[in-house]
């Protein structure tokens, strides 16, 4: 394995291929901007969650915390990209279909709210009309990381940047990990840091919204991840997690910083078996989970993925339902009780486009 300062070293070298990435999305957003491109927009409230860089910054879960808010009063669907699917197109979820079929976080959506649309297709201009037409009842529906996608004019764009990797601290790919123009912050009505500190302090609140700059109309809220207890992929029984518990962490996600810091946290001692984000595992994979488990001599010990990974390993159910293979679910919490104030936004810009 390369060390993070190797790795570091090397994406300086490819500066040059950053400057001609960074010309090239500065193009496409000005064409956009001088309305060369065009943006539809459609007749009912569209709500944006995406963000400026590659990787973790916790869309799914904001995803979720925004179907959860909605769906006892809207008839709220989703909509993805359904990346790493095996199939293309627009799909709409049902109870035959799985992971491979529309995505690891779309599938993630159906298991959580069974009775919402979740849509997948890699153009949503021409996703959401098959979606209306499928679900004529729809009112509101959530477009999941297509901040970039200009094609669809959403009504609330709602950005996330990871407290620690601000996008105002980031560079363009492959040097960094911005795929958008900084400055495209200012089309989103909403600004959340998200991955906080839980003790984040007034001072540092202030000082990291003075770097931002937001807009006078634009909002700009703090949340950090709360996780859940413990379930078992398969019966779903649940487990407190126990500082003496030998842990082995099986992750498939961009950033696993924040779940490895709760574990140092909370376990003496963990292990952890790292892929890619939105790996595909594989019987080769899942050999090397078992050898790598049964190495642990403790006989106090479980093995620990996040929701995202569980749903690309229920493939293997036969294989792991006997084993202590437990998820753990993360939610967003804000911070300093603004959690109403962001929930009567999100209310207010749908009845407002409803009633106009």
């Amino acid at each position: 394995m390369f060390s993070n300062a190797f790795l570091k070293s090397f994406r300086v070298l490819l500066l040059p291929f950053a400057l001609l990435y960074w010309l090239g999305i500065t193009i496409r957003n000005f064409l956009y901007n001088k309305k060369i491109f065009k943006s539809s927009s459609f007749g009912l409230p569209l709500i944006c969650v995406g963000n400026l860089s590659v990787g973790g910054t916790g869309k799914s879960p904001m995803v979720e915390y925004l179907v959860g808010l909605l769906k006892d009063n809207y008839k709220v669907a989703t909509l993805s990209r359904g990346y790493k699917r095996r199939t293309k197109g627009y799909a709409l979820a049902d109870e035959n279909t799985t992971a491979l079929d529309i995505g690891d976080e779309p599938m993630q959506f159906h298991l959580k709210f069974p009775d919402v649309p979740i849509a997948v297709g890699e153009e949503r201009i021409e996703a959401i009309p098959q979606l209306l037409h499928d679900r004529p009842e729809t009112q509101v529906v959530i477009l999941d990381d297509a901040f970039q996608h200009r094609a669809i004019k959403a009504g609330l764009n709602i950005l996330l940047t990871d407290y620690s990797n601000l996008f105002t601290r980031d560079f363009y790919l492959p040097t960094g990990d911005l795929r958008d123009l900084k400055g495209s912050y200012k089309r989103a009505e909403i600004i959340i840091v998200t991955k906080c500190k839980t003790d984040l302090t007034i001072e540092e609140k202030q000082k990291i919204t003075d770097e931002i700059k937001p807009l006078p109309v634009q909002h700009v809220f703090f949340t950090c991840f709360d996780y859940g207890a413990l379930y078992h992929i398969e019966t779903s029984e649940n487990r407190m997690l126990d500082s003496s518990t030998e842990i082995l962490l099986i992750s498939g996600i961009a950033n696993p910083k924040p779940l490895k810091a709760m574990l140092e946290q909370h376990s003496n001692s963990y292990h952890m078996l790292q892929y890619p984000d939105h790996h595909i595992f594989s019987i080769d994979d899942l050999k090397d989970i078992k050898h790598k488990f049964e190495s642990i001599q403790s006989k106090d010990k479980i093995i620990l993925t996040t929701e995202k990974d569980a749903v690309r390993l229920t493939k293997f159910r036969d294989e792991i339902k006997d084993m202590p293979f437990y998820v753990l679910p993360v939610r967003h919490r804000f911070l300093f009780e603004e959690a109403e104030i962001f929930n009567t936004i999100i209310t207010k810009f749908i009845n407002e486009f409803t009633n106009n």
